[in-house]
This record gives C-alpha cells, structure tokens and sequence, in this order.
C-alpha cells in the first residue's frame, strides 16, 4: 500500500512514549510505529461512533434490474480483460 508523508503534532509525553516504541522495535521508525498503532486501532473499530456513516442511498438499483441480474456483467466491464484474467487466477483454489 502506498504510504504518504504527513505532519503530525503531539503532546511531549506522547512522543516521548512513541520513541520508547521505536527504541524497543528493532530496525523500525517513528513512521512505521505510529503506522502500526493506527493500523491496530482501525482493526479494533471506530473510536468516535459519529465517524461510522452508513452507505444507505449512494447505490442506485436499476428499475429495469432489481435483481442485480446483470450486475457481475456490469462489474466486469468497469475493468480491463487482463486486471480480470489475473484476479481470477489469484482467487481460485484448488477443490477437495
């Protein structure tokens, strides 16, 4: 994934306890622990429930298709035939 440079402020006895995290890790950075930390919080959920939003209304359902018949059809032609070929090859796995 593709990581982008930011600037972030933080109290004295919060970098002071992020440097002691970085001390303790061998071979990381300050980036990469804070990464890491905010990486675990995201995986544990949201910490403010007012930043949950729900995606209700940002999908529209074809009148003509309420029942998403041609929906993988539609899906597929968003992507070029080679992105298809290799995504298929990954997912499939072997049977028994």
């Amino acid at each position: 994934m593709a990581k982008r440079a930011v600037s972030v402020t933080l109290a004295e006895d919060n970098l002071l306890w992020l440097r002691g995290q970085v001390r303790a890790t061998t071979g990381a950075t300050l980036s990469a622990v804070l990464d890491q930390l905010i990486s675990r919080a995201r995986s544990h959920g949201p910490l403010h429930e007012a930043s949950v939003r729900s995606v209700r209304g940002t999908v529209s359902i074809a009148k003509h298709d309420p029942e998403l018949r041609t929906a993988d059809a539609n899906v597929r032609a968003l992507f070029p035939t080679g992105a298809r070929k290799a995504v298929g090859q990954r997912s499939r796995r072997p049977r028994g």
